[in-house]
């Protein structure tokens, strides 16, 4: 797990990919953390993100390092409203202050990744799958 956050973490944006019924939606994103051997993310349940991670949770992670190198994260998107997950992305990224106040805004929702599966790959070498 460590890697794949070390990964994403560098990479800076990165993108999830959603459905909203049978249209693929793609959007970037700038917040991962680990949270009790969990990668989590943020949103807004006012985004259409959340509401199609409602409604269908499978999502995907993609992000590229370099030239040769990128990585896809697999899983189900699984909300949590423990206020101490919310806290800990206030104190990864401050930043979040500026949009939501504070970590009990009614519509800041943190979700983490079940069922995970990233794989990384290469133009150099095969394909390698870690398992969350």
């Amino acid at each position: 797990m460590k890697e794949i956050l070390k990964y994403i973490t560098e990479a800076k944006t990165f993108y999830i990919a959603t459905t909203d019924g049978d249209k693929p939606k793609v959007r970037p994103f700038g917040f991962i953390m680990e949270f009790e051997n969990k990668l989590y993310f943020c949103t807004s349940n006012q985004k259409d993100v959340c509401k199609q991670l409602v409604a269908n949770p499978n999502f995907e992670v993609c992000t590229m390092s370099g030239n040769t190198q990128w990585i896809r994260l697999q899983g189900k998107a699984v909300f949590d409203s423990n206020p101490a997950a919310k806290a800990k992305a206030f104190e990864v990224m401050p930043g979040l202050a500026s949009i939501y106040k504070s970590s009990d805004n009614p519509s800041f929702e943190v979700f983490y990744v079940s069922e995970g599966k990233a794989t990384f790959y290469s133009f150099m070498d095969e394909p390698r799958t870690v398992v969350l």
